[in-house]
């Protein structure tokens, strides 16, 4: 019988088929190259020029878009550094809703130097330390570069100006339709303590045809379906809540019921439909009928019941899903009943007008409500194809989540690249001030802080080394608002020679950087999300660094496929 050779190392104590890799080379080195190709896929998405990703997921489901959040999340990367960095992000999407491509280009770009340095001599725990306090200098610095507070959050002129660059990164050259309809909805729905605003507030209804400048808000709801009856509109209408289906209830057990003759068939027949008539009567003397009502229900609608609904005048709507029906309780201000019962007045919603209109091919239920302000606000997003639609409403989340972060902290920093120079440049000098080996590790970090503007020079077409130095220069003459101009972009200069191509003059034309002044343009970004974005990159790259061993187990093969979780709400296409 032959003698196992023990192994050594790891495979002593692993399955076969286990992975191991251990020192700065395999495994730190290994982690900084697969964040840094991670980030060099997502950078040209970045800023008001991004090239947008076309991604298609694991159910074949098409994504053309730039918002990074989604691109990450719709790829399902498996690398274990690079996960890091995409845990960071989806913090950033949930504490703020942006700045996650700003996250990811950082904290990749914080590695990338500190590949250099470890290559230099400097162990990782060095340079991670020397981040550490540069991001802490960085934090201390950004509250004096603060240039506006949001105060007025009810002023709908302001308030555009604050979601526009928030908009700018996902739709350029929509920015300022989509301001207007964010705006709009979220001064109408924002509460007297503006500290309480809701997000799941604000719907979406995304109906195909025409195009976005089409797009409107409604104070209320829309839902993508018609009415149940022939009743299809109603004004100053009473509305009664029903969380049951509007039909007869069936009974837990069976019974039976002996006919002798065709009067007592009759006389059955009869006592059904009184017995229906006398609950769809007393609804509808019960001063709900004064104002034309609408009963809403939350299952299907008998034909007994529709008939005599019909008969009253009464309109019909059934919506499936019971979210729906809770905001929609909460628009009109009803008290959901759990069964086929008369409400009181005071149980009844009211709605200034409800209607079945066609928009494009679709039929929506609308309750509008005409006042300024309300509960809930709806966008009804028109666009040329779905994923048109869907990129639309990806801005309009951003815009919805960067106006709930102004209505926690109204800090405002000045946009287009501007911040990121202005504390490059202090923690420049902090760094040259400072002892020991961290100062290499604090320099890094200023120079990882140039790559924000400089991808979004680049994504824009303009020389980066150019823009850099021009920038550079204003904010050590002391403008420290001065940010990249994307509009402008200077007088064109042709720096290469003119070369025949197919009997046409082929001239290379690149243009010189053009800066401007943030503020003045109403350039701004949120300093909450900035602070936060600097915060999770850095103690991603730290968190990466200070890996020194990467152990991979066997990986379990076979069996059947996990079922991932229901969806809550299947017709449920707002935000959540």
């Amino acid at each position: 019988m032959a003698m196992k050779i023990p192994k050594s190392g790891y495979g002593r104590f692993m399955k076969e088929g286990a992975q191991h890799f251990k020192g700065t080379d395999e495994a730190v080195q290994r982690n900084i190259e697969a964040c840094t190709e991670l980030a060099s896929q997502i950078r040209s998405a970045y800023g008001p020029n991004g090239m947008n990703k076309m991604v298609i997921n694991h159910i074949e489901k098409l994504f053309v878009t730039n918002d990074a959040a989604t691109i990450l999340k719709e790829l399902e990367i498996q690398h274990p550094a690079a996960r890091i960095i995409i845990m960071a992000t989806e913090m950033q999407e949930k504490q703020i809703g942006d700045n996650t491509n700003t996250v990811v280009i950082l904290a990749a770009a914080l590695l990338e130097h500190a590949s250099n340095l470890i290559n230099m001599g400097m162990t990782p725990q060095e340079v991670a330390a020397g981040y550490e306090q540069a991001a802490e200098k960085a934090l201390e610095i950004l509250p004096t570069l603060v240039v506006k507070e949001a105060s007025d959050l009810k002023n709908m002129d302001e308030v555009r100006q604050y979601l526009r660059s928030a908009i700018t990164s996902k739709q350029y050259d929509n920015e300022d339709i989509i301001a207007d309809l964010v705006a709009k909805a979220c001064v109408t729905t924002c509460p007297a303590n503006s500290y309480n605003f809701n997000v799941d507030n604000i719907r979406i209804c995304k109906i195909i045809g025409s195009g976005v400048n089409t797009s409107r808000v409604m104070n209320g709801m829309v839902f993508k379906r018609g009415a149940e009856g022939e009743i299809r509109s109603a004004s100053d209408a009473r509305i009664a809540v029903y969380t049951c289906p509007f039909d007869l209830t069936q009974t837990e057990t069976k019974g039976t019921v002996l006919i002798e003759n065709a009067d007592e068939l009759v006389n059955f027949s009869k006592g059904e439909e009184s017995e229906v008539e006398e609950q769809v009567k007393a609804i509808a003397d019960n001063g709900v009928k004064v104002r034309i009502a609408v009963v809403v229900a939350a299952g299907k609608f008998g034909d007994l019941y529709l008939h005599f609904l019909n008969k009253y005048k009464i309109m019909a709507v059934r919506l499936t899903s019971k979210f729906d029906l809770r905001r929609l309780c909460r628009t009109v201000g009803a008290q959901p009943q759990a069964r086929i019962c008369a409400p009181a007045v005071n149980l009844l919603g009211h709605c200034d007008s409800v209607a079945v209109q066609e928009i494009g091919d679709e039929n929506v239920v609308v309750f509008d409500k005409n006042s300024e302000t309300g509960k809930v606000a709806t966008i009804i997003i028109r666009g040329s194809s779905q994923s048109r639609i869907d990129d639309v409403e990806r801005a309009v989340d951003d815009a919805v989540n960067t106006y709930k972060a102004l209505c926690k902290d109204g800090k405002l920093l000045a946009g287009a690249g501007a911040v990121e120079i202005e504390l490059a440049k202090e923690i420049e000098s902090y760094g040259a001030k400072a002892p020991g080996l961290e100062q290499y590790a604090i320099k890094k970090f200023a120079h990882a802080l140039e790559t924000l503007p400089k991808a979004i020079a680049e994504n824009a077409g303009m020389p980066t080394t150019e823009t850099l130095t021009k920038l550079y220069a204003e904010h050590v003459a002391g403008h420290k608002n001065a940010g990249i101009d994307i509009w402008k972009r200077g007088k064109a200069y042709r720096p290469f020679s003119t070369k025949k191509t197919n009997n046409f003059d082929l001239k290379l034309i690149l243009f010189f950087p053009e800066v401007m002044d943030a503020v003045a343009h109403n350039i701004f970004d949120l300093y909450a999300g900035k602070r936060l974005a600097i915060k999770l990159a850095t103690d991603a790259a730290a968190t990466i660094l200070k890996v020194d061993q990467i152990i991979m187990a066997k990986q379990a093969t076979g069996g059947p496929k996990t079922r991932g979780p229901k969806q809550q709400d299947e017709d449920d296409e707002g935000m959540a």
